[in-house]
């Protein structure tokens, strides 16, 4: 579609409400458009909830943030006020019935250049019913988010780290959290996920830590995320369990003041690339959260059922149970994390 504004005039609205992996991932976005239409004014809506994770990015001009408690009223409400501003450029990144509510309000009856990023349910079939793979390889969540955009001349290249800007007070909330910890080096691990079959085992992570007696290990996660308390008793006098004790943004700082992060497929796992941050990505079942930049390293298995489902949610089917991440070793990670410790020196 050919364009119909220069960058002075242009006006782009992402669409973005949820989840905190896929929000994360899609921060490379704003940088992109920015880099085409320099002059441009960027906007992005999403989920309240959500919308500390944008804060202080210098690519964003306006944050919309969507109370769904509020319900379909109130996303009324809040489209009747955007519906004030012309948007040149509306990009569903989201492509759900809410984000095509929002579409319909502010861009369907306008002069609005319009991308919809596509589920590609077909190659999703093909993938999960059938192993036939006609996705590109290797797998890229955030080339993935930036390659609809391509047809109004915007690089599928991601932008240079950091992509998620910490405040101030969130990284002081992170030195009131680590106490004596301020001062120490250490090796951040997000053990959860969503799912459980994404999770590389507890015992696993119990090793690591076994074999490294030299290192300090930081645990993170959620306040439903009781099983961390297990692996903080391996060694508690080099553990910070800091799970459920912080925020989405006061985590992130925790990264960000880590050495290495060791993650699973999860959300803190897109924060430490977005930060740049040397990471090692433990990836099992699921295509679509991989991570996509050099800092990352990917460990994996090639296994014939993988992957096995959009978000790792299973069943498994393979006769060793949670092969894909059950064979990846201690001792495999542990030389990893070595390497990027001495990488750092």
């Amino acid at each position: 579609m050919a364009e119909k504004t220069n960058g002075a005039e242009a006006r782009f609205l992402i669409i973005r409400f949820s989840s905190f992996g896929d929000v994360t991932q899609s921060l490379s976005i704003p940088s992109a458009i920015q880099k085409a239409y320099p002059n441009a004014k960027i906007e992005w809506i999403t989920r309240k909830d959500m919308a500390p994770l944008l804060k202080h990015h210098p690519a964003i001009d306006r944050i919309w943030e969507y109370d769904r408690k509020s319900g379909l009223k109130g996303l009324w409400s809040l489209l009747s006020l955007m519906g004030q501003n012309h948007y040149t450029h509306i990009y569903d990144a989201h492509n759900n019935l809410r984000s095509r509510f929002v579409y319909w309000r502010l861009g369907l009856f306008r002069s609005t250049l319009f991308i919809r990023r596509s589920q590609k349910r077909w190659k999703r079939f093909l993938l999960f019913r059938l192993h036939k793979n006609t996705y590109e390889i290797p797998f890229s969540g955030q080339r993935d988010l930036l390659e609809p955009l391509t047809p109004w001349n915007i690089s599928k290249a991601l932008p240079q780290t950091p992509q998620i800007f910490i405040d101030e007070a969130d990284l002081s909330k992170a030195d009131t959290l680590l106490g004596t910890w301020k001062e120490k080096k250490y090796v951040a691990l997000a053990p959860s996920a969503a799912y459980f079959l994404k999770r590389w085992p507890v015992s696993h992570f119990k090793q690591l830590i076994q074999l490294m007696p030299d290192v300090n290990f930081l645990l993170l996660g959620g306040p439903e995320d009781r099983f961390i308390e297990e692996i903080e008793k391996i060694a508690p006098d080099r553990i910070l369990n800091t799970a459920g004790k912080a925020p989405l943004t006061v985590s992130a700082a925790l990264v960000k003041k880590a050495q290495v992060l060791v993650s699973n497929d999860t959300g803190l796992l897109h924060v430490g690339e977005q930060l740049g941050k040397p990471t090692i990505a433990l990836m099992g079942p699921a295509p679509f959260g991989f991570p996509s930049r050099t800092s990352t390293k990917i460990m994996e298995l090639n296994l014939s059922c993988r992957p096995c489902s959009k978000h790792g949610q299973g069943p498994c089917v393979n006769k060793v149970y949670h092969q894909c991440l059950v064979d990846i070793t201690p001792e495999q990670v542990a030389a990893e994390v070595r390497a990027k410790l001495g990488s750092l020196l």
